[in-house]
């Protein structure tokens, strides 16, 4: 079973979310797990810097070669940044998906989040799927 960064947040969509607890900004990602499941991704889309976002709404792509999946939004808030260099570079998504393959940066709304998980409650949703 893989292990997954305690400081984060996940989905049960398999994205994560950083800095919720001591932030107004937020950094959203995708997790191992998702990445390895992809395979080789090739392509990147990322929400529009500027534009509003809602929890639980598709707001991105991520193209492998064996499918193309949606990015979800785990938080409603203003779109304030996007990683470029993962948009030009998506083999960083599988490099280093809690480093530089993070995808974009929402500045939170006061609305609640989608259900959150912790690292160990993603671990085991993630335990139980192949």
């Amino acid at each position: 079973m893989s292990t997954y960064p305690e400081d984060l947040q996940y989905t049960k969509e398999h994205e994560w979310i950083a800095g919720l607890d001591e932030s107004t900004t937020v950094t959203v990602g995708i997790t191992e797990y998702a990445a390895e499941q992809l395979g080789d991704v090739v392509f990147v889309q990322t929400p529009e810097v500027g534009s509003t976002i809602s929890a639980g709404d598709a707001v991105g792509e991520v193209e492998s070669t064996k499918s193309v999946s949606d990015i979800y939004a785990p938080v409603s808030g203003e779109v304030v940044e996007v990683n470029q260099a993962v948009v030009d570079d998506p083999s960083l998504v599988n490099s280093d998906p809690y480093g530089e393959g993070w995808m974009f940066k929402v500045r939170v709304s006061d609305e609640e989040p989608a259900d959150l998980l912790t690292a160990e409650e993603y671990a085991a949703l993630t335990s139980g799927e192949s």
